[in-house]
């Protein structure tokens, strides 16, 4: 993470570097890595600004910027960058997840699948309040993870500019 973090106790301060340990998760040809200087940005960029339906047109600066402030999943087949998932929390009550995706050629093998287990795993985000996730498609696969459309719609709000990339 870009920003140095701290943890404060009693008696001292820990940076949140030492606490946060990369997750690797190897099966068969795949690999699913928190490790930053592993991902592939440019791919990332590509999926998330041309095919995703949901960042059209980000830039990649943008991007550069939520992948340095968030807890990143990466995807692998074989090296190359397949899927991504980020969250950005406070690794104490919340977390969004976002930005999730498995390339359309690799979907149908349970990679999606896969790719939720570790994060929903990852120590860190263990024993939080509230997850918060946006979706227009595989509610199936997050409802196996408790996600639940919001009960009380009437109390929740929100900010959103649709055309913040087109300015």
């Amino acid at each position: 993470m870009k920003a140095l973090r701290k943890v404060f106790s009693k008696n001292n301060t820990i940076s949140l570097e030492n606490i946060m340990k990369h997750i690797e998760h190897t099966f068969g040809e795949f690999l699913i890595t928190t490790d930053i200087a592993k991902l592939d940005i440019i791919a990332i960029h590509d999926f998330l600004s041309k095919h995703s339906g949901w960042s059209d047109n980000i830039p990649l600066e943008r991007v550069k910027t939520s992948i340095e402030n968030s807890l990143n999943f990466g995807l692998f087949h074989n090296h190359k960058q397949i899927g991504f998932a980020r969250v950005i929390s406070d690794y104490s009550t919340i977390a969004y997840l976002g930005d999730i995706y498995v390339l359309e050629s690799f979907r149908g093998q349970g990679l999606s699948k896969k790719l939720m287990d570790a994060i929903m795993k990852h120590p860190n985000l263990q024993g939080l309040r509230r997850w918060i996730l946006l979706t227009s498609t595989a509610d199936w696969l997050y409802e196996k993870y408790g996600f639940t459309k919001i009960p009380k719609p009437e109390i929740y709000m929100e900010l959103y500019n649709p055309n913040v990339y087109k300015e």
